[in-house]
């Protein structure tokens, strides 16, 4: 299939609000566009790790995020390019509603403040030129649609809206009268999608439960939504709305050309030293460039499951990212032979990079339920979400960052940690939008973890330091698993 003139057919899927169904109606659409016979490219705005393991499994290839709070606006046409490779069209889900975005303190209230919240999904399908298809959660809906609908068509003309999914519908003549308040403002109906119990992925605390855990269930669930989609959706429409988008491809980004102004002219390692990256069912969260940028800076990537692995032979560095160690808790605990690697691992001078659950499996417990020991501080478990983007300074030297150096990072958490008696090292430093300081995260000799999750892309030189790092440190681990 021969892509538009714009670049690579392209719809982005946006509502009026979250919760409107936009994670079920996108993975359906790509699990039956995939079955129709193309190649879908699939991203999902903002920093959540979920979604885009559920567009995984529906389009047999790595879901990505568009964050332009997490690595500048400029980064997002190259990214998005970068993970349409190979496709013949490419799917963007939102986050929250079409213009919710982050909006700084200096920015509230301000008199010509743009429309497009930074880091919206109307900012990201702005940047990108592409088309948005609105679902609408119908069930409280009627001929006051069209009000609504004609709000978003107004709101800003930089967003082209192409047309509507109709989600939750209850009955023929509710269709009808729908249908009849989308004509009434002229937005075309892409489809219709009765109310459905099935139609739902699990929940807990933190959102829908990731693919990676549910396995099986996970591929059942989006076999459910492609089939019930597949039968909904106009896909002819859907396809030539996409490819209705106006900007051009732009260059792709590459890890390797990232890299290089950090890499060339360092002494290469005399072989590609083991990077081990937790994964399996308690650690889910990461970005897929950043597997991409360890090896193009010269690493073997190796996975390991904390649950059952020991690390992997050789390991010269570490790197746990986020997930749902709460809900695994005793098996990470029983798993006595890895924690004892990663303290001997650390203990050795070998680095290692944790973020958020990755953190909480370095303490010595949670709730009294022993983790890896690695650091002094204690994990507990509450009710309370800490939830948002933080513009975070380097409290000190590490394995990663130098003192002072800046990053915009997201945390999303209900756990909180302690530091035992020994003063411990925070690795970050910010001020909330009261203008109070916070510190987070613990930083050694060896380690950097904190609660804040970095987006790769954004901290090329911070990656080739920890890289540099593994290069000059080896170990042999046995494994069991």
């Amino acid at each position: 299939m021969v892509a538009a003139a714009g670049g690579v057919p392209t719809v982005v899927i946006a509502a009026p609000s979250s919760g409107s169904g936009k994670t079920t109606v996108t993975t359906g659409l790509i699990g039956a566009l995939r079955a129709a016979g193309h190649r879908v490219a699939p991203f999902k705005v903002g920093p959540d790790y979920i979604d885009p393991g559920y567009h995984a499994v529906a389009a047999g290839r790595p879901g990505r995020n568009l964050d332009p709070n997490l690595v500048g606006e400029d980064l997002i046409a190259p990214l998005f390019a970068h993970g349409s490779i190979g496709a013949d069209i490419a799917v963007v889900e939102g986050v929250m509603g079409l213009f919710d975005g982050r909006i700084t303190g200096d920015e509230v209230g301000a008199a010509g403040t743009d429309a497009l919240g930074i880091g919206s999904t109307a900012h990201v399908a702005s940047i990108i030129g592409a088309p948005v298809v609105l679902v609408v959660d119908a069930g409280g809906h009627s001929q006051s649609l069209a009000a609504v609908l004609h709000g978003f068509l107004s709101y800003d003309s930089s967003v082209h809206i192409a047309g509507v999914i109709l989600n939750r519908v209850g009955s023929p003549r509710h269709e009808m009268v729908l249908r009849q308040a989308c004509a009434r403002v002229g937005v075309p109906v892409f489809g219709v999608v009765r109310r459905d119990p099935s139609l739902t992925v699990p929940s807990r605390h933190l959102g829908l439960i990731p693919a990676a855990e549910r396995s099986a269930d996970a591929v059942a669930a989006v076999a459910s939504m492609t089939h019930h989609l597949r039968g909904s959706l106009d896909l002819p429409a859907i396809v030539a709305a996409a490819r209705q988008r106006r900007s051009p491809d732009a260059a792709p980004w590459s890890a390797a050309e990232v890299l290089a102004p950090y890499v060339d002219g360092a002494p290469a390692p005399a072989a590609r030293p083991v990077v081990a990256v937790a994964g399996g069912a308690a650690f889910t969260f990461g970005y897929a460039e950043h597997a991409e940028m360890l090896r193009a800076a010269g690493a073997e990537v190796v996975a390991f499951d904390p649950l059952c692995d020991r690390l992997p032979p050789d390991t010269a560095g570490v790197v746990i990212g986020g997930g749902f160690p709460e809900e695994h808790a005793e098996e990470l605990g029983a798993n006595v032979e890895l924690r004892a690697d990663l303290r001997a691992h650390a203990a050795a001078g070998r680095p290692v990079h944790a973020e958020c659950a990755g953190l909480i499996y370095l303490a010595e417990h949670l709730d009294g339920r022993p983790m890896s020991g690695v650091l002094d501080i204690a994990g507990s478990f509450g009710p309370r979400l800490t939830l948002g983007y933080r513009d975070a300074v380097a409290v000190s030297d590490s394995v990663l960052f130098r003192a002072g150096e800046r990053v915009t990072g997201h945390e999303f958490h209900r756990s909180t940690v302690t530091t035992g008696e020994g003063a411990a090292t925070p690795a970050w430093a910010w001020r909330d939008a009261e203008g109070r300081g916070a510190t987070d995260g613990v930083i050694t000799a060896a380690v950097h973890a904190s609660y804040l999750h970095l987006h790769p892309a954004a901290i090329p030189e911070a990656l080739h330091r920890f890289l540099a790092r593994v290069g000059s440190r080896s170990c042999t681990m046995p494994t069991n698993c």
